[in-house]
């Protein structure tokens, strides 16, 4: 079980999310996870952005001992590849080898535009920068000239102790055909499967199917879920959908619906905490200490 660190549901300072950090570490969580965006705007409420992203990872990286770290997920637009594969080797060296490189295309428009972006043709260019980074996390030297992508006998030096797992953060039926020969893992968001272990059984299903249809043994595929959990139901960080329901935050309640995901296939649940805060933490702790009891 793991749990994603706040991202814009409000103003956090990095004091409070090294405490977060540290606090999970030490309540025995799985996994830490940070969103990549730059800014949200256009949507209705005021301009709000998070802090970078592999900043932030290496920085948590260097204050915790167990957790593994991610971001959830990465856009592979926002680098070019092979500085972003010399970035992922540093992280995973300060971390000592806990990292998971969550993926993905991008899809807000708005951040592309106010950065200079480009927003044409993404899931083409997501194609090519994951075939360069994962040669290059691979220890390989790569050469590759596409469309949108050109690097010349690039290399990671000094060389990756390992190289570190890549997780696919879609399921659009294009990107999955594209992506599941050079990932390890796929995860998917609350809103995509009504945050129910039926809704995420009947899409990792769809996983199996375009895993076989490229080749790819489906059990070779990690899965893992991002649920949304309610700790504080008064809690207005977050708007949700009609039709979905948050999970019950209850050390009971949660601890069954952990492992009703489980028995569906999910190796591992992201929980999404109304409110993200340290008492959410420690209630995971709670959770942690009965699902080993």
């Amino acid at each position: 079980m793991g749990i994603q660190l706040p991202e814009v549901e409000r103003e956090v300072r990095w004091p409070e999310i090294a405490a977060m950090a540290r606090l999970a570490d030490d309540v025995g969580l799985d996994s830490l996870w940070v969103g990549d965006h730059y800014l949200y705007r256009g949507d209705g409420r005021p301009e709000r952005g998070p802090w970078e992203a592999w900043t932030q990872l290496a920085a948590i990286g260097a204050i915790t001992s167990r957790v593994r770290i991610g971001p959830l997920v990465a856009c592979l637009a926002f680098h070019a590849p092979g500085p972003l594969a010399n970035a992922i080797a540093t992280v995973d060296e300060i971390s000592g080898g806990r990292l998971v490189v969550g993926v993905g295309a991008g899809w807000n428009r708005a951040e592309f535009d106010a950065f200079g972006i480009s927003f044409d043709h993404r899931v083409d260019r997501f194609q090519e920068s994951l075939t360069v980074l994962r040669g290059l996390l691979d220890g390989e030297r790569v050469t590759f000239r596409g469309r949108h992508v050109e690097v010349e006998d690039a290399v990671l030096l000094p060389r990756p102790a390992r190289r570190a797992p890549i997780m696919l953060g879609s399921s659009g039926p294009r990107m999955l055909r594209l992506a599941l020969l050079d990932v390890d893992a796929w995860n998917i968001w609350w809103e995509d499967f009504g945050n129910t272990p039926d809704g995420f059984a009947r899409a990792s299903s769809a996983v199996d199917d375009a895993a076989r249809d490229v080749g790819v043994d489906p059990a070779s595929i990690e899965r893992s879920a991002c649920a949304l959990v309610a700790f504080d139901p008064r809690s207005d960080e977050r708007t949700v959908p009609d039709g979905i329901t948050a999970l019950d935050g209850s050390p009971e309640a949660l601890a069954d619906a952990l492992r009703a995901f489980a028995a569906v296939g999910a190796d591992e649940v992201i929980v999404v905490a109304l409110p993200i805060d340290a008492s959410s933490i420690r209630a995971l702790g709670d959770v942690v200490a009965r699902l080993d009891a």
